[in-house]
């Protein structure tokens, strides 16, 4: 028998050092070659990370929530390779090309063709296939996931499939009411994306000085446009909501606030402003917050804006956006969608200096011209980076976003003043 050691890979583009977020391995396990063993984490992506060799784990220098430099050993598996006995150098150990994880989707059949039936992994005998969200769910429910039967390509094991298995499992374990055991508090470490994202929101709020605006807005006149173009879709296409309004209303003000359109620099203390909207669009997902962006918001109409904004952010929430896609945004607009509220106060998305929240959209009676009438009303939250952006410029852009959204027909006409 001989020894394999194995190390942190270099995944690239100036990485120094990756976060264990799952091992599915412990010592003593035997394992194949292609085996995925670990996901791991960089600044720019998640990986999963196959076995290099077959063999018995030895060892597992790491856990869960570890950041382990490249080249440092990670496991050493016991082989019967001879070739395989000496440590190699790290850029030469199981090399790993970065991606961002992707989770198949389940494609819909039609009912009158019969589906085949779905394999687990054990009864093949082949590794099993599952991204890392789902791996994590498996162990949160104690579910080994070499029961789950897996629909997808080679047996893998998509979201859909591991939440029919709990479901079937749960009807038949035909629950008895009994008074609750274990323990009342459950220790959740803190890694992966939702580590990133405290020390990311942490960083921004402790160097950022935030100005927040709040302003109601009229938006019957919107909600009449926005009703009069989803009916004119095809049937069955996807409605409008009132994110690609606002986009366009920004594409019409920000030339006149320049400042706020605009990424900071803080290794060379410089402000970059751009003429172009790249306008990144918070999107909660199973695996925490991500802010996917569209580009060139200034070049798109009504319905390119749409269909890019839901382009993007279901490719954020099912792992498929690319890294380009979540990032170099230059403004961000955020929406709560019902669950909006009156207000709130958004936090900057760095480097940017600027970030637009969009509260819940309510009919309600208010005073127009002397008189009580029923109005259509939503409230704009927003937040600005005051090292750069005064607070007269912030209010003043608010103002005009505001003009646009309550006379809607200002967003799609050429103006002077606008």
């Amino acid at each position: 028998m001989s020894r394999y050691v194995f190390k942190m890979p270099d995944l690239g583009e100036g990485t120094v050092a990756a976060e264990i977020v799952a091992c599915h391995i412990k010592p003593g396990d035997v394992v194949t070659e292609e085996q995925i063993i670990l996901d791991v984490m960089t600044e720019k992506a998640t990986v999963e990370v196959p076995s290099p060799v077959s063999g018995r784990v030895v060892s597992i220098a790491g856990k869960p929530g570890d950041s382990i430099p490249v080249g440092a050993e990670v496991i050493v598996f016991e082989t019967d390779t001879a070739t395989a006995s000496e440590p190699q150098p790290a850029a030469a150990v199981a090399p790993v090309t970065p991606v961002t994880v992707v989770t198949p989707q389940k494609e819909a059949k039609p009912a009158a063709v019969s589906a085949p039936a779905a394999t687990s992994p054990a009864a093949t005998g082949g590794r099993i296939m599952a991204s890392p969200a789902t791996r994590r769910r498996a162990r949160e429910a104690g579910i080994e996931l070499s029961q789950v039967p897996g629909s997808g390509p080679g047996g893998r094991i998509s979201r859909e499939d591991f939440s029919n298995f709990v479901e079937q499992r749960s009807v038949a374990k035909a629950p008895v009411a009994r008074a609750v055991t274990g323990p009342e508090v459950e220790e959740m470490p803190v890694i992966g994306l939702r580590r990133l994202i405290a020390q990311r929101m942490l960083h921004t709020v402790q160097t950022i000085p935030h100005f927040s605006y709040v302003e109601e807005v009229d938006v019957t006149e919107l909600e009449s446009l926005r009703q009069y173009a989803n009916s004119k879709l095809p049937k069955g296409a996807a409605s409008y909501t009132y994110l690609p309004f606002i986009a366009l209303a920004l594409v019409r003000i920000l030339p006149r606030f320049p400042q706020c359109n605009v990424r900071y620099d803080t290794e060379r203390n410089v402000l970059m402003r751009y003429r172009p909207l790249h306008l990144g669009i918070a999107t909660q997902t199973p695996d925490g917050l991500k802010v996917p962006v569209v580009r060139n918001v200034e070049a798109r109409s009504l319905s390119d804006v749409s269909a890019e904004i839901r382009r993007v952010t279901e490719a954020a929430r099912t792992n498929k956006a690319t890294r380009d896609e979540l990032s170099g945004s230059t403004m961000t607009l955020t929406s709560l969608g019902k669950l909006g509220g009156i207000a709130s106060t958004p936090i900057i998305n760095a480097p940017e200096v600027s970030i637009i929240g969009i509260n819940n959209a309510v009919e309600r009676p208010v005073v127009v011209r002397g008189a009580i009438t029923v109005r259509r009303m939503m409230n704009i939250s927003s937040s600005f980076d005051h090292r750069f952006v005064d607070g007269h410029d912030a209010a003043s852009l608010i103002q005009a976003l505001k003009e646009c959204l309550e006379h809607p027909t200002i967003i799609f006409a050429s103006l002077d003043s606008v």
